[in-house]
């Protein structure tokens, strides 16, 4: 039998994460003493170390969990599909890599845009016909006809700013087909608004406990749930890279702070922010 310093020095995990592990139930101790020291076998340390091997892939703990306790859950299948993903990281850093090359080589005249203009075009014909008619009269008042919108979106794609944008909405996605797809198919006017009022919610929920340290499982479970709900608002399968994001701008961008800070509070845009942050980066 170890104890939990010894399992933590042979795995490189620290001993705050394997209690941690141990409250939300996905690695728990072989046994615990009268005096309340975790102690682990070689068959929990083997376990463990799939455990790691999942988190390398970038699997968020409530899906390892899963894994974990349901045998039934072919893990070839969830392998394979990380392969996948890990492919696609892949490709994008050959092509970071190319384009770097190329810039060393003094071939500064690239072409960075991420969707032709064929493509921009058929994305925003898709945006329109799925506006509800509220939405469309704020762009007509606006711009003066949907067209007028339509020419001013795709004027302005050219900007680097905007392509910048695109770059970051491409690796949330996974890749171009990807968000071509969701654009296409976005849930219903009712079904988004009902979601961003969850968001909202749990906002709310998360700014209330500022001041509080972010790592208490209280706040976890709701930055946990927060992840789900972005899942299915912004229909990715992985909303890490969206939120971190989205952190990143709570804390960064002094606007963006003081409008979230004016809805939930002095300080919430911060908090909420280190609060997503801890959630991603807890074994880092």
């Amino acid at each position: 039998m170890k104890a939990v310093k010894e399992v933590s020095k042979i795995t490189g995990i620290s001993v705050r994460t394997l209690h941690y592990y141990d409250e939300i139930g996905l690695f728990k101790p072989t046994e615990v003493t009268e005096a309340g020291y975790r102690l682990y076998d070689d068959k929990a340390i083997e376990k463990l170390g799939q455990i790691l091997v999942f988190r390398e892939l970038e699997l968020p703990l409530a899906d390892i969990k899963l894994i974990m306790d349901n045998p039934d859950l072919d893990s070839n299948t969830i392998l394979a599909k990380q392969r996948e993903m890990l492919l696609l990281k892949k490709q994008k850093i050959e092509r970071i890599i190319a384009s770097i090359d190329d810039m060393l080589k003094g071939d500064l005249d690239m072409d960075f845009a991420i969707f032709d203009e064929a493509e921009l075009h058929d994305m925003v014909i898709e945006m329109c016909r799925n506006m509800n008619e509220s939405r469309k009269k704020i762009l007509i008042d606006y711009y003066g006809s949907l067209k007028a919108w339509e020419k001013h979106m795709l004027d302005s794609a050219s900007d680097e700013k905007v392509q910048k944008n695109f770059v970051k909405v491409v690796e949330w996605y996974g890749d171009k087909d990807s968000v071509k797809e969701t654009v296409k198919n976005q849930p219903k006017s009712e079904v988004f608004a009902a979601y961003q009022k969850r968001m909202d919610d749990i906002q709310k929920r998360i700014a209330a406990k500022k001041g509080t340290d972010v790592n208490t499982f209280e706040v976890r479970q709701l930055i946990g749930e927060y992840d789900f709900v972005a899942k299915q608002l912004y229909q990715v399968k992985d909303a890490k890279a969206l939120l971190l994001n989205l952190a990143k701008g709570y804390q960064e961008d002094e606007t963006l702070a003081k409008g979230v800070d004016s809805v939930y509070g002095d300080g919430a845009a911060n908090y909420i922010g280190k609060a997503i942050d801890a959630f991603y980066y807890l074994d880092k």
